[in-house]
């Protein structure tokens, strides 16, 4: 039976240790991505796709990102009272943006688990998962065209991205065939984080999913994986191995922009390519970004 697809997941638990100090008392999911946080544009990117019941999925040091989808009747009436309905305006789109919802994950026991304290919250029927590591431009479509897939197939969908083979390591990588669709490959098995040597493909799983209802039972009793930590990847190769649980496991792949905010580096690169396509910032931006590249040695 097809569900219309209404909830979206975002697990929020992690400490976010590759951003001390700066993660010390602010959650990593709040460190800014020019002018709003990171978390916000994932939320976006669900609503954008039509999932406007969003459950994140937090730990003990994550109020602020339940402030920041509140009300703050303070900071709207000083605005008001300024005249300045502009950031009125930004900070009451970030309040009124979805209905979100919050739950406590506990134990810090991995991606896998995060997902299964949503189990009471999801119920019976299919639901998107998005990490907050990957920010999708908004100009490119991919979560929107694996809900299409969803739908049209009744099976589990991840995204795939092609990336270099010295990086495998540091995914969840796929072997795959292909289907009649060129952007669209069937999963028959997954890895979580094997050496080049090991590695099936270059097909590596992002973060964005969009899983069947039966993913709870299985990872019920998945046992502990790489790390010590209950691994979605795990769940994902026992669906993927049997078909007959939940239709088997689909890949899009993905071929457009892509920021990754999981380490330092390449948040920074992040901020910079977000920001010098903005008509606000870009222009001066990208002329002194020529200006500074000139200078170095």
């Amino acid at each position: 039976m097809a569900f219309k697809i209404t909830k979206a997941v975002i697990p929020a638990a992690g400490l976010g240790t590759r951003f001390l100090p700066a993660t010390k008392a602010m959650p990593k999911e709040m460190l800014p991505v020019v002018d709003k946080p990171a978390i916000q544009y994932v939320v976006e990117e669900a609503v954008a796709a039509g999932l406007h019941d969003v459950l994140m999925i937090a730990g003990r040091n994550k109020t602020p990102l339940e402030n920041h989808f509140d009300r703050v009747g303070e900071l709207e009436a000083i605005l008001e009272e300024k005249g300045d309905f502009e950031k009125l305006a930004k900070v009451n789109f970030a309040t009124d943006l979805a209905d979100v919802h919050y739950v406590r994950q506990g134990a810090p026991l991995g991606l896998g688990h995060a997902v299964l304290r949503a189990k009471m919250h999801v119920g019976n029927e299919p639901f998107a998962v998005l990490l907050g590591d990957d920010i999708i431009d908004e100009r490119d479509v991919l979560l929107t065209r694996m809900l299409e897939e969803q739908t049209s197939r009744n099976a589990t969908i991840v995204a795939l991205l092609e990336v270099d083979p010295s990086l495998v390591h540091l995914y969840g990588v796929a072997t795959v065939e292909p289907t009649e669709s060129d952007d669209v490959v069937r999963i028959t098995g997954l890895v979580e984080k094997p050496s080049r040597e090991d590695a099936p493909s270059n097909y590596a799983i992002i973060g964005r999913y969009v899983l069947q209802p039966e993913v709870f039972e299985v990872l019920e009793n998945t046992a502990p994986g790489k790390g010590g930590e209950i691994q979605l990847t795990d769940a994902l190769e026992t669906l993927a191995k049997d078909p007959s649980i939940a239709g088997g496991v689909y890949g899009v792949v993905f071929r457009g922009r892509r920021y990754d905010t999981g380490d330092r580096l390449d948040y920074i690169k992040a901020v910079v390519q977000i920001a010098v396509d903005r008509p606000d910032l870009g222009p001066d931006l990208r002329a002194w970004l020529k200006t500074y590249a000139a200078s170095l040695d």
